[in-house]
């Protein structure tokens, strides 16, 4: 349950006010700037000079790593981000839970992950915020693991899970618990496709609330997966909505898997049943047949201006394929526009 006794964080009511005065903006795609570097598995372990961490997996793709093995890097992204006009900048910590650590030997990592990357987008929003005086927020990234509770992994046995409630709540909360000792703001659970995996979020982050003493801004974003209007775990947006909303969210909103364009229905519904502050970000259109994005940033920005101008949206941001100039060209075609007036 939420304990509404708690005290909220001193910055939801700076957040809150400002998402009243005009759109807010979220970052972009870490992953598309990663990539761009062209690191090597001795630059993921950190082994271009003495090694700093040990392991018998390869850990080349282990994005989250980043933050310990080279966090100059990723601040300079996070960097980059905040001056083209992200309001709240993400952790690098997608992966950063024990379950998705598994794949690289990594569990033991988890916290430092967490906290480490909160403090590298904090030093990086400093210096940003040192240069115009313009306030930013950290939001903590909690992705949606590489495993589902709702749906079996194997077909032949209907009523397997690979992962349970508890394991998920065990392994959110060690997160959750990271990013809010290093300093994050908000606390972003996104790109949900199983709506229980989000719930055992939800559920872990009032827990470390608890732990904390303070409430701190929840955003909650779900991804439709294709044209059917449905999350992989089979709801529309306006379930979604109603299985989410008893957290009280400070944003509900969706993100990935689809174009701008594609969204636009989806965002719609979920705008006209939602009772706070609805957030969107699309992919840079869909991939191509090489995996890469190839929507430029003038053309996301008109779409996602769109949605500013029909009143569907709070807080706008990009997702896979976006780009610092993705986000610098939506932050000035939504600038004319008003947020979404909330309905009650």
């Amino acid at each position: 349950m939420l304990d509404l006794t708690l005290p909220k964080s001193p910055v939801f009511a700076a957040v809150e006010t400002l998402a009243r005065e005009r759109i807010l903006i979220l970052d972009g795609a870490m992953g598309t700037q990663i990539q761009q570097l062209g690191l090597s598995e001795d630059d993921y372990t950190g082994c271009g000079g003495a090694c700093h961490l040990h392991s018998d997996h390869p850990q080349k793709g282990n994005n989250d790593l980043l933050i310990l093995t080279q966090p100059a890097a990723i601040e300079e992204i996070h960097f980059r981000y905040a001056m083209a006009g992200a309001d709240i900048v993400e952790t690098n910590t997608f992966s950063s839970t024990t379950i998705a650590q598994a794949d690289y030997a990594m569990e033991d990592q988890v916290f430092d992950l967490n906290a480490e990357g909160a403090r590298l987008v904090r030093r990086a929003l400093d210096r940003a915020t040192a240069i115009d005086g313009k306030p930013r927020f950290v939001a903590g990234a909690v992705g949606p693991t590489n495993r589902t509770a709702s749906i079996s992994p194997d077909v032949n046995d209907p009523g397997y899970r690979a992962v349970t409630f508890d394991d998920l709540r065990a392994a959110y909360g060690q997160q959750i618990k990271g990013l809010i000792a290093g300093g994050s703001d908000l606390i972003l659970i996104e790109t949900i496709f199983d709506t229980l995996n989000a719930k055992a979020a939800i559920f872990a982050a009032l827990e470390a609330f608890s732990d904390h003493g303070q409430r701190l801004p929840l955003m909650i974003s779900g991804t439709i997966t294709d044209a059917s209007g449905r999350t992989l775990s089979g709801q529309t947006p306006t379930a979604f909505w109603h299985s989410v909303r008893h957290a009280r969210p400070f944003t509900v909103g969706l993100n990935c898997a689809l174009g701008a364009a594609a969204m636009r229905p989806h965002l719609a519904e979920l705008s006209g049943v939602a009772d706070t502050n609805t957030c969107a970000y699309p992919n840079a259109g869909l991939p191509n047949a090489f995996g890469q994005y190839d929507e430029g940033p003038e053309d996301t920005a008109a779409q996602v201006a769109d949605f500013a101008r029909e009143g569907l949206v709070n807080v706008v941001g990009g997702c896979c394929g976006t780009t610092p100039d993705h986000i610098r060209a939506i932050a000035e075609a939504v600038r004319p526009f008003a947020p979404r007036a909330i309905p009650t």
